[in-house]
């Protein structure tokens, strides 16, 4: 009585709009992410990329922790923050970033966004959030989008196997990470959880050290500056703000929003490096908004288990 309780509530309660609010905050800076990523790549091999942006962003994070004073997890808690800084700040970086060496940035979109709806499901599953319909008719109707903006922008490449193989384990790291790190927000701050779990991924990329240190005496200011960029924003701060709302929603809903992101880092691409997007994935990006539109309305029905 008391899951299908949380549940009822969960489909009758008003949109929480500061978490909200954060969700769009993370999905804009993770959408200009592409951009940094596809920029700063072409000089910074994929390991020693993602080293870079943890360790600016451990150093950034490590400040505002220190300022805050925040009290630090349980001990029990700090085993599935590990987990989820190794799958979704390690494991996920390293991989997004070689496949986005072998496979066009469209087929990239449209792989990785099988992400969200796998949060969906394993939320369902793991997290007594049910399987609301409406959240997966909107996923479903955003993944269609996702597809477009593929079929748009793809390229025909002899490396596109390995890099679909990576983009596949990006999504499922992704997804478990979440699953994982929405229980310990329960207890723990979103500050320390992430702070926490961003020295989980730095441990793990270490042995990519000798090759940035390195790749950055041939690197110019311009790959410099995005690797700071990616420590600051992306990393540091849009991973606060996803922590903020997911300790406020559910795990399916907030990941509904992720299906802004290509949406996000076209307008981008078209405003910063002169990419102008095909009409397909204009449509695309509409179907990505319509999706994301229905999967977080809050239906009437009430949900009981």
């Amino acid at each position: 009585m008391r899951a299908g309780a949380t549940l009822e509530r969960q489909a009758s309660a008003p949109t929480d709009v500061a978490a909200l609010g954060a969700g769009l905050v993370t999905v804009t800076l993770w959408g200009s992410s592409f951009v940094a990523i596809r920029d700063a790549g072409k000089t910074l091999s994929p390991g020693s990329l993602a080293l870079g942006r943890l360790v600016v962003s451990l150093v950034v994070l490590g400040v505002a922790a220190a300022i805050r004073r925040e009290p630090l997890p349980a001990r029990r808690d700090l085993l599935p923050i590990g987990a989820f800084g190794v799958l979704f700040l390690g494991v996920y970086s390293v991989t997004l970033n070689a496949a986005e060496r072998r496979v066009d940035a469209g087929t990239a979109a449209m792989l990785i966004n099988i992400g969200p709806i796998l949060i969906a499901i394993l939320a369902g599953i793991f997290l007594g959030e049910g399987f609301p319909r409406r959240l997966f008719a909107g996923c479903a109707v955003a993944f269609a989008g996702c597809v477009a903006i593929g079929l748009a922008t793809s390229r025909s490449s002899s490396r596109a196997g390995l890099g679909i193989v990576l983009l596949v384990v990006a999504a499922v790291a992704y997804a478990a990470a979440v699953v994982i790190q929405k229980p310990v927000l329960a207890r723990a701050s979103p500050l320390q959880v992430t702070w926490l779990g961003c020295a989980a991924g730095t441990l793990v990329c270490l042995p990519f050290l000798p090759t940035l240190a390195g790749e950055l005496d041939d690197a110019g200011a311009t790959a410099i500056g995005w690797t700071i960029y990616l420590g600051v924003a992306p990393t540091a701060l849009g991973f606060a703000t996803w922590a903020y709302a997911l300790r406020r929603t559910s795990a399916g809903r907030l990941a509904s929003l992720a299906y802004l992101i290509p949406v996000v880092a076209i307008v981008l691409g078209w405003a910063l490096l002169g990419e102008r997007p095909p009409s397909l994935a204009a449509v695309g990006g509409a179907l990505c908004v319509g999706g994301v539109y229905l999967a977080r309305r809050r239906s009437h029905a009430r949900f009981t288990r």
